[in-house]
């Protein structure tokens, strides 16, 4: 196994743990002082970081993130290392601070979506620009270096500058911020960093079961996903699993004449579209038989801050030129429901291709959202009984011509990997110390028991047994992380660095 291990700067570490005796200010201000005055090593940091290309299909770049990761963890006195378990390689950390109340876990992940540099507007993936607004909005170029103060509403965008490298400089610059100020670390950290989260973390378990002796903690703060919609600082305690089906409906061995076989041969995308039509209702509901049973309910507590979150369904549709919701729930119930939804469907051709054909078949990708209590093959399951139960045989491979011609209606089913979801118990002490830090700091925050994203939070509690998983979110929700044109907004980057330096220097409620 290949081992990198950065020395312990002694000197450094007092510093960040409090060697400055001042407490005049508390993390939200040294956060703020800090930023005022080093925004831009700050950005050059950033920026140097994100010109690393990250795609979890080239290990050699991957190699060089966790490299520079290394780097940037040592400098700042952290005992950091790289280590393999059959993938990418991660990159792990451990700061300690003399009067620790606990030890937090920090989650990242620095690898990053395949990218399409042709669908890139004005920019290349791993050539950051920074821009005075958004795309949309007809942002203009700013030339990198910055010579003045960014304001808040300048994007950078780059792939992954949202999704993840934004939180990984965000925690680490909030680490010098308390450092420059005297305000002391109340945890212990511990650092983790991942380079295949976005290929579905094939091998976090195995990591986590040989090295999670060195990752102990009191609660695994996941540094992932985007503030709420409404733009402030927030926190969730829970993730969607996630799984997929592929689902393939076949017609004739190839593709026949729609007007020598029109009104005669079975046409498969139309078949399919018959079947993806059933497994919902007209208000959204999905109609697969026990898709909702097993859910978790939330908790009396989970339920009132989840009431307090402001209704922004009407600009969301407004934003999105949507004339009318799937539903008419709120989207933060929505989030707390699995779903079921079509992530694409290919049959035949279309636009300057199509052709006047019946297709020989169809094929629809779903993505299976999951919540705390539904077990994925079991939700896969479940799916495919509603198939057979439309009158359906169900097999997994590729049929063969005998299968074909005596099977009226025949779908091939390939299952997913997925994951089940987690939820924390927002009741336990550490969580609402958490929540207490962020409510005493900033003017409004928003508290969420899920995320409407994916992220494997099971495996922090199923192999390293941590109750307490908290999730700090800091960009954009507009920000295209997966998508062309990926972007962070400043203002978000900077609040987050803010989020970081409160919750690292937040005080246990009988020593406030």
């Amino acid at each position: 196994m290949r081992k990198f291990v950065a020395l312990l700067t002694v000197s450094f570490v007092l510093s960040v743990q409090g060697g400055l005796s001042s407490q005049s200010v508390g993390g939200l201000e040294a956060a703020r002082n800090y930023v005022d005055k080093h925004w831009a090593e700050v950005l050059e940091e950033f920026v140097a970081l994100l010109k690393i290309p990250n795609i979890a299909s080239n290990r050699e770049d991957l190699w060089r993130n966790a490299r520079v990761l290394l780097d940037m963890l040592s400098k700042r006195g952290v005992a950091a290392e790289i280590l393999e378990a059959g993938g990418a390689p991660f990159v792990i950390g451990s700061l300690e601070a003399p009067q620790a109340q606990g030890t937090l876990l920090l989650y990242a992940h620095y690898d990053g979506q395949p990218v399409d540099p042709a669908r890139w507007t004005g920019s290349h993936p791993f050539e950051p620009v920074l821009r005075d607004a958004g795309l949309d909005d007809g942002g203009a170029v700013i030339p990198l270096p910055v010579v003045e103060r960014p304001n808040d509403d300048w994007r950078l965008y780059a792939r992954s500058a949202s999704d993840d490298k934004a939180p990984i400089v965000a925690m680490l610059v909030a680490l010098d911020a308390l450092r420059a100020s005297g305000v002391p670390l109340t945890f212990n950290l511990r650092f983790l960093f991942e380079g295949e989260e976005e290929a579905g973390s094939p091998n976090l378990q195995e990591f986590l079961k040989q090295y999670g002796t060195r990752l102990a903690s009191d609660a695994v703060l996941v540094a992932d996903g985007p503030v709420f919609i409404t733009g402030e600082p927030t926190l969730y305690f829970g993730a969607r699993g996630i799984t997929t089906l592929e689902i393939t409906v076949y017609g004739a061995r190839h593709p026949l004449h729609s007007g020598h076989y029109g009104n005669w041969a079975p046409n498969p995308a139309m078949m399919l579209a018959e079947l993806l039509s059933s497994m919902k209702d007209s208000d959204g509901r999905v109609q697969v038989a026990g898709f909702y049973d097993g859910i978790v309910p939330l908790s009396p507590l989970e339920r009132t801050y989840l009431d307090r979150i402001p209704r922004v369904e009407a600009q969301l549709m407004a934003d999105l030129w949507i004339a009318q919701p799937e539903t008419s729930a709120r989207l933060v119930e929505s989030i707390n429901l699995p779903s079921l939804n079509v992530r694409g469907m290919n049959s035949g051709w279309v636009g300057e291709q199509a052709r006047t054909i019946i297709p020989d078949s169809a094929t629809a990708s779903l993505d299976l959202r999951l919540v705390h209590g539904i077990d994925p093959s079991v939700q896969e399951d479940r799916v495919i009984n509603h198939i057979r139960q439309n009158g359906y045989r169900v097999v997994g491979e590729e049929p063969d011509a005998m299968t074909r011609a005596e099977s009226p209606k025949l779908a091939r089913v390939v299952r997913g990997r997925g994951y089940p979801a987690y939820r924390s118990p927002m009741e336990l002490p550490l969580c609402r110390r958490m929540v207490d830090s962020m409510e005493e700091s900033f003017e409004s925050i928003v508290v969420l028991p899920t995320l409407g994203g994916s992220v494997p939070l099971y495996l922090f509690h199923k192999v390293l047994g941590v109750d307490a998983i908290i999730g700090v979110p800091i960009v954009n929700p507009d920000n295209n992380q997966h998508s062309p044109n990926e972007n962070l907004r400043l203002g978000n980057f900077f609040s987050g660095i803010e989020t970081f330096a409160v919750l690292f220097s937040s005080k246990a409620e009988e020593s406030r």
